[in-house]
């Protein structure tokens, strides 16, 4: 998976501006979104994928979305907790950003400290 252009990154960061600040970070050829040190997104060869939970995934998986992947010698690997975004969700910004916030909300649920 090649990383992802400059032009890319910026333009997702002007589409989620409205949802606060935003850190970002490279990760395995690609970049991580942040909120409050919590990854909700990520960019992987100028596709963005969000975090899902079980409650988020099925919107996803109805649009024909499907979750990141990448391969290994032994083969396909499915990471569950990301899946792509939709492409119209861009066309609809207030779509987009209901759509990030849910990602945040489900990556700060998977990322609760467990109590000792």
């Amino acid at each position: 998976m090649t990383g992802n252009s400059d032009e890319y990154v910026d333009y997702i960061l002007e589409c989620l501006e409205n949802i606060g600040d935003i850190q970002v970070g490279r990760m395995f050829g690609g970049t991580g979104l942040k909120q409050d040190n919590i990854q909700f997104a990520m960019l992987m060869g100028n596709s963005l994928f969000f975090v899902v939970d079980e409650k988020t995934r099925p919107k996803y998986e109805k649009r024909g979305m499907g979750c990141f992947w990448y391969t290994t010698k032994k083969g396909r690997v499915n990471v569950k907790k990301y899946y792509e975004v939709p492409a119209e969700l861009f066309e609809e910004q207030d779509e987009l950003l209901a759509w990030a916030k849910s990602a945040i909300d489900s990556a700060r649920k998977l990322y609760r400290p467990k109590k000792a």
